[in-house]
């Protein structure tokens, strides 16, 4: 994310930071597993999807689309407003074989030359940014052909309170949000939310590693332009070396809504005045009121932890679906309890619970949380990222069966605990 020096012209910099970055084998956080994993999300894709990447850089991701979108490959527009990047890719595209599935297009993203409705797959990894992200979901949309699917990358505040240098470096050169808020900006912007990815810190590394490599061969004094870029450059590795815990990349797998789909689902906090209409939620979900009454119990026993029982609004601004994160432990170390979640039978396979679980997630990813544990559904909870808590050799106090206890790690920087898990006393085990 460049900043110009204020004793360089603007058009100097922006020349200087390309130059620097030629060749760099990508220009934003990514790696090929991620894009492959946001692929994956995506859903069934016509056999050969037309896919448009904008902000594409030399090409890593338009490259792995043009050959396995779709299960065949797809025919892949590739958009960049620097033709030195565009040559790049059409030159890996040809070594590659797929020089007839690229086509480059230098274009400004925020004024992009193609018809409603062309695409059956939006890519951009690392580029919204640029024109924002409210303005990407706005602008975009129109460009998707019915089913289609919008894929994007966001750089966000991974906790709730970022620390003043952090804030000091970020502010000036993009306004970061949350997960929490984006999640919800899409949903209102009228997206249906199919999967959520949170980079992992080695998707860094391979944007960092080649670009410090470089920082550090690359003689000072040449221009005045040259010198903004390089010092630009070593403070935002220095920027990830102290306050990387702070921040991170998301990828946003989202559909829009249309009239067959019902609402987006928005979700949000629960507030005192929601208590008796989540009591019904569960009360209609569930055929006795064991569930309505363990969120009651939790309520009154210390378990509850602030922030972390989310609620998503049916259109009429009523109380659709409710999922609860509360304390419990693992040999002694704090992890999270998902339990209860539930949604109102008439809204079931609608995505309200989809979009109230994903919330919540968020929200205690952002205050540091680094361990969730969930007893369901093995067909259901993996598409949040759980895994089978015997990974970790975490277990239950009781009998269940192995794919059935399910765990998410928020933080990997945290050691995952292994042992016996020890839920609050009103779960009654």
């Amino acid at each position: 994310m460049p900043e110009s020096g204020s004793a360089v012209s603007g058009a100097a910099f922006f020349e200087a930071f390309l130059t620097l970055h030629a060749g760099l084998p990508r220009q934003a956080p990514g790696s090929d597993a991620s894009t492959r994993h946001l692929l994956s999300l995506c859903g069934p894709l016509p056999e050969r999807p037309r896919v448009l990447d904008l902000g594409c850089g030399p090409g890593r991701s338009a490259l792995l689309l043009a050959a396995e979108a779709g299960g065949h490959g797809a025919g892949v527009t590739a958009v960049d407003l620097h033709e030195g990047f565009l040559d790049e890719l059409r030159t890996a595209a040809a070594a590659r074989g797929l020089a007839d599935r690229v086509r480059t297009v230098r274009a400004d993203m925020a004024a992009l030359p193609f018809e409603d409705g062309s695409f059956d797959l939006v890519w951009a990894e690392g580029s919204a940014y640029i024109i924002g992200f409210d303005a990407a979901l706005a602008r975009w949309k129109r460009l998707l052909a019915p089913g289609g699917a919008l894929v994007l990358t966001e750089c966000e505040w991974t906790v709730a309170e970022p620390s003043p240098g952090a804030r000091a470096f970020w502010d000036p050169r993009c306004a970061l949000r949350t997960t929490a808020r984006d999640l919800a900006a899409a949903q209102a912007a009228g997206y249906r939310v199919l999967g959520v990815h949170r980079l992992p810190d080695s998707d860094w590394d391979e944007y960092y590693g080649p670009l410090a490599a470089r920082v550090r061969t690359l003689p000072g004094g040449v221009s005045p332009a040259g010198d903004a870029a390089l010092a630009a450059s070593r403070a935002e590795l220095d920027a990830r070396a102290r306050y990387g815990h702070e921040y991170g990349y998301t990828g946003y797998v989202l559909r829009p809504v249309t009239a067959g789909d019902g609402p987006a689902w928005p979700a949000r906090p629960e507030t005192a005045a929601d208590a008796p209409a989540v009591r019904a939620v569960h009360m209609a979900a569930f055929d006795t009121p064991l569930e309505a009454d363990l969120v009651d119990a939790l309520r009154a026993d210390g378990s509850w932890v602030p922030g972390l029982s989310y609620v998503a609004e049916a259109p009429d601004g009523s109380v659709a679906a409710h999922a609860l994160l509360t304390a419990c432990e693992v040999d002694g170390a704090r992890a999270l309890a998902l339990a209860p979640v539930a949604a109102d039978p008439a809204v079931q396979r609608s995505g309200a619970g989809s979009s109230v679980v994903r919330a919540v997630l968020a929200a205690a990813r952002e205050r540091g949380e680094s361990l969730v544990l969930v007893l369901g559904h093995p067909e259901y909870y993996p598409r949040f990222g759980f895994v089978p808590a015997s990974r970790f050799g975490i277990r239950a106090p009781f009998e269940v069966p192995d794919e059935a206890l399910m765990a998410l790690v928020l933080d990997d920087s945290v050691p995952v605990p292994a042992g016996t898990i020890s839920y609050r006393a009103p779960f009654g085990v």
